[in-house]
């Protein structure tokens, strides 16, 4: 083995083991998001049920600002293996347009490794979600064509949601693990998993889109929403609290879809 092979294979273990602790760290932040609107939606809690809520979640544990540190580590390891996977394409995956995407992961999650970490060392972290969309709607409507940015990109955002959706029940996710090594029962959970798991997080992204459109509309920045918001927003529904607790449990599924990510996924 030469030294570039040697080097390259080396640089593989590397993302590899960068990318599960990601994958780990994702999991339980959507598993803690699901169990909040859990709560929600049967009146027993009034945590906010967004990232900065599951953070919260995490500091009140023993040890937790020891645990928020190893989440931080995670979402680095996330985002360096994304950057890793825009350079060098993933799973033999080489299309400009997957880079692209990747690229623009990479840099989102080392957004929420930052964030993250500002958290642990005792700086909040940021906004929570509803304030920061609001936040964010209110700067963009105040620029020249701004209703235009920010209608396109609700809309932007509600067909990513829609596109996760569709690509989940087709079982596409299922292309990126491998499933050759599941035993039939693992691969039937993981596959279920997947499926509730990634419809529940098009849903959200969808209804958050809607909203984000909806604000552009009227021009009313305060009709945006956040993860928490749009969570909420599924209890008012003609379904009552019931489709807010299909949406939230589905989130919980994708916190362990992710765990399965972490374990079967192709590096």
């Amino acid at each position: 083995m030469d030294s570039n092979t040697h080097a390259e294979a080396r640089l593989g273990r590397v993302t590899t083991v960068a990318g599960r602790s990601g994958f780990v760290a994702r999991g339980v932040v959507y598993a803690l998001v699901g169990v909040l609107a859990l709560r929600i939606a049967f009146g027993a809690g009034g945590e906010d049920a967004d990232r900065q809520g599951a953070l919260h979640q995490v500091a009140a544990r023993p040890f937790g600002t020891a645990l928020l540190w190893v989440l931080a580590a995670g979402f680095v390891g996330m985002a360096l293996w994304r950057a890793a996977t825009a350079v060098f394409g993933e799973a033999g995956r080489k299309k400009a347009g997957s880079r692209v995407l990747s690229a623009g992961r990479a840099v989102f999650y080392a957004f929420v490794a930052w964030g993250t970490a500002a958290y642990a060392a005792g700086s909040g972290g940021g906004s929570d979600s509803d304030s920061a969309s609001k936040d964010w709607t209110a700067t963009a409507l105040g620029r020249p064509g701004g209703r235009w940015l920010v209608g396109a990109a609700g809309l932007v955002l509600a067909g990513v949601g829609a596109a996760i959706a569709v690509r989940a029940l087709q079982r596409r996710f299922l292309r990126k693990l491998d499933t050759a090594s599941m035993h039939p029962r693992a691969r039937t959970a993981v596959t279920a998993t997947g499926v509730s798991g990634n419809v529940a997080r098009g849903v959200v992204y969808a209804a958050a889109g809607a909203f984000v459109v909806v604000a552009a509309v009227r021009f009313d920045p305060g009709q945006a929403r956040g993860m928490d918001d749009t969570l909420r927003s599924f209890s008012d529904s003609a379904a009552g609290p019931w489709l807010l607790v299909a949406v939230a449990a589905g989130l919980v599924l994708y916190g362990v879809f992710s765990f399965a990510s972490a374990r079967w996924r192709r590096f």
